[in-house]
């Protein structure tokens, strides 16, 4: 890079009262209520890439607060009341979304979701019911209908869904373009006067008497008031006491299918897989259950056996005796834990981080990014 100008190093470079590494959703978010707080305060968003290259752009677009399953296995491991309080963040979340921007503008898309459950998990129907009155008596404040999750076999022929014996159906879950409401929140952060800098690689940070200093890979140092750390699986690298793991998720995409019969948002096996149409194609991704260990990576490539995995589900599950062929593959790098919960945390005076988002950062991000600028 070329050597800073005094017109660079007092405007693009000068110290900020915050600054925020990391463009994904929690970092676009905590910066446009960090603004909304504090309106004569600046506030600058460092990333090291193009465009956001952990999760943000790289998932499947869904606009979900929770399958059946996984809420009944969120439950077992951390307990009703938690499991229902990040629901209801996650709910709350896509509200925001929804009234923060129009469907158009990020093909945010009302389809409904689903989730397919074999025999093995519910053999008994009886028990099926039950369960699902349960829970449903649970959400119900949160979510203000009487069935937010239903039993609804008779879509699966329709939808020409193989190897599946029940199906409940959530009316009020969605698809969204995450890529155009990546760009619907930088065109609303810089709205607001917030500055964000592409390329721009944090080497280290460093807490001073009077404010933090940060080393990047520019020929010149940044300052700043506080600092906010959102870049969720790679957030170690500066705090490494945090329990944060990366998880890559795998996706592939077909090529269009015509007479294609599923639309909507699926899952399966507790989220573990899931899978939507986009248009007249399938993305499906997940299977990272069976490989887990393996998948604890921060590698960007796609590997074999998880793609093997995934096509096998398509051909037996979602197209079954459908021709089809695959368009794209790609992963996204999640930030995952001994526990799913997100952490939001003062580090001290001048440090701060929302990070470890499960896999849930679409919708936990508008919350939590409220929640951090909060605490700021």
């Amino acid at each position: 890079m070329l050597p800073v100008s005094v017109w660079e190093k007092e405007s693009f470079f000068e110290p900020r009262d915050f600054i925020i590494i990391g463009s994904g959703f929690t970092g676009l978010w905590s910066a446009y209520y960090l603004k909304k707080r504090y309106p004569e305060k600046s506030v600058l968003i460092l990333e090291r890439g193009i465009i956001p290259s952990g999760a943000s752009s790289r998932n499947a677009g869904f606009a979900c607060f929770g399958s059946f399953t996984e809420l009944q296995a969120d439950s077992d491991k951390l307990g009703e009341s938690y499991m229902l309080e990040l629901m209801e963040m996650r709910f709350k979340g896509l509200e925001r979304i929804n009234k923060k921007f129009s469907h158009l503008r990020i093909d945010y898309e009302n389809l409904g979701g689903y989730e397919l459950l074999s025999s093995e998990k519910f053999p008994d129907l009886n028990v099926l019911r039950t369960s699902l009155d349960s829970l449903n008596n649970k959400l119900q404040k949160i979510t203000h209908k009487q069935k937010t999750f239903q039993l609804n076999d008779s879509k699966i022929k329709s939808f020409g869904l193989g190897g599946s014996h029940h199906l409940i159906e959530n009316k009020l879950e969605a698809q969204v373009h995450s890529g155009k409401l990546l760009q619907a929140l930088v065109q609303l952060v810089h709205s607001v006067g917030v500055t964000i800098l592409t390329h721009v690689e944090v080497k280290k940070i460093e807490v001073e008497t009077d404010r933090v200093r940060l080393e990047t890979n520019l020929p010149i140092t940044l300052r700043a008031e506080q600092v906010l750390i959102c870049t969720n699986a790679f957030a170690k690298s500066f705090l490494p006491d945090l329990d944060i793991k990366p998880a890559r998720g795998q996706i592939l995409l077909t090529e269009p299918i015509e007479g294609l019969k599923i639309k909507g948002t699926f899952h399966y096996n507790e989220g573990f897989y899931y899978f939507r149409n986009l248009d007249k194609r399938v993305l499906l991704g997940g299977a990272r259950n069976k490989f887990i260990r393996e998948e604890e990576t921060f590698s960007t490539e796609t590997s074999e056996p998880i793609q093997q995995e995934l096509e096998k589900f398509l051909k037996e599950i979602i197209l079954p005796g459908i021709p089809y062929q695959i368009n794209l593959r790609w992963s996204g790098t999640m930030a995952v834990g001994k526990e799913k919960k997100p952490i939001v945390q003062k580090i001290n005076d001048r440090i701060f981080c929302a990070v470890r988002m499960s896999g849930m950062g679409v919708a936990l991000a508008p919350q939590l990014g409220k929640q951090v600028a909060g605490m700021m």
